[in-house]
């Protein structure tokens, strides 16, 4: 049975009539071309689906379409502006946080979600934020530097 849902993307309302069981992620993927968000594991596990819901970080591939109704979603492509990098994805990048980068959206996402609730988390608080997003490429310690110098520039 499919269902309008009403929720605001990136900045804009938006509204789109889907099957009631059909993933966040999917919708995201495949209805608005959001492909930034990657499929991983499919159950929540890997964090590579991550995206902001109401300013919290989750997996969009265990949200059903009907518990978005009346959320604000934020995807990768939703936290850059004027075509600017954010400090989190320039970051990123200065620190070589990234190698193969299948995991780095979700990887933004979960800091953007940390730097959103703690502004300046300890070095602890950091690893323990993103301990549950995987990268198989072993780039850990320079996406925590990474996420260390962006909240530095994002709280000037």
């Amino acid at each position: 049975m499919e269902k309008i849902i009403h929720f605001e993307l990136n900045g804009k309302k938006v509204q789109i009539q889907v099957e009631k069981d059909q993933s966040l992620l999917w919708t995201l993927r495949t209805h608005f071309g959001l492909t930034g968000t990657k499929y991983g594991c499919g159950l929540g596990y890997c964090g590579a689906c991550t995206v902001l819901m109401d300013n919290e970080a989750v997996r969009s591939c265990n949200i059903l379409m009907p518990d978005v109704d009346g959320k604000k979603i934020i995807t990768i492509e939703g936290i850059t502006s004027d075509n600017a990098l954010h400090p989190l994805q320039q970051a990123f990048v200065d620190h070589d946080a990234l190698q193969c980068g299948y995991c780095t959206p979700g990887m933004i996402i979960n800091a953007y979600g940390l730097l959103l609730k703690n502004p300046t988390p300890t070095h602890h608080q950091i690893i323990e934020s993103m301990n549950d997003n995987y990268c198989r490429c072993g780039a850990h310690p320079h996406i925590v530097d990474a996420i260390k110098s962006a909240a530095k520039v994002m709280k000037e």
